[in-house]
């Protein structure tokens, strides 16, 4: 279960992370960011946070769970942040299920 956990807090990280412009664009060049979609993103990686932490608190009693979790949280974090300076592409399939509709460019 904490592997879950971990797994949740990681894909919860990256749905947030690719709800920014900025780093939509880095994991799917070329193709239009849907402002709208961002919401939905944002929800869904909110959603993997909570349900990472109700896994902490299911495997452990509440001081060590909460403890688990925000270290799990942190650990999360650099990974993206890391994933995105180096292979930002590997979010991609965090968001398969978007179509890619190409990007208008201006001129």
């Amino acid at each position: 279960m904490l592997a879950a956990a971990l797994a949740a807090n990681l894909v919860g990280a990256g749905l947030f992370a690719l709800s920014m412009d900025v780093h939509w664009e880095q994991a799917r060049p070329g193709t239009a960011y849907p402002v709208r979609m961002a919401r939905v993103l944002r929800v869904l990686g909110a959603a993997c946070l909570v349900v990472s932490l109700l896994l902490c608190l299911r495997v452990d009693h509440v001081s060590m769970a909460s403890l688990v979790w925000f270290m799990a949280l942190a650990g999360a974090a650099l990974a993206v942040a890391f994933t995105l300076s180096w292979r930002p592409r590997w979010l991609a399939p965090l968001v398969a299920w978007i179509p890619a509709r190409p990007a208008m460019t201006s001129r």
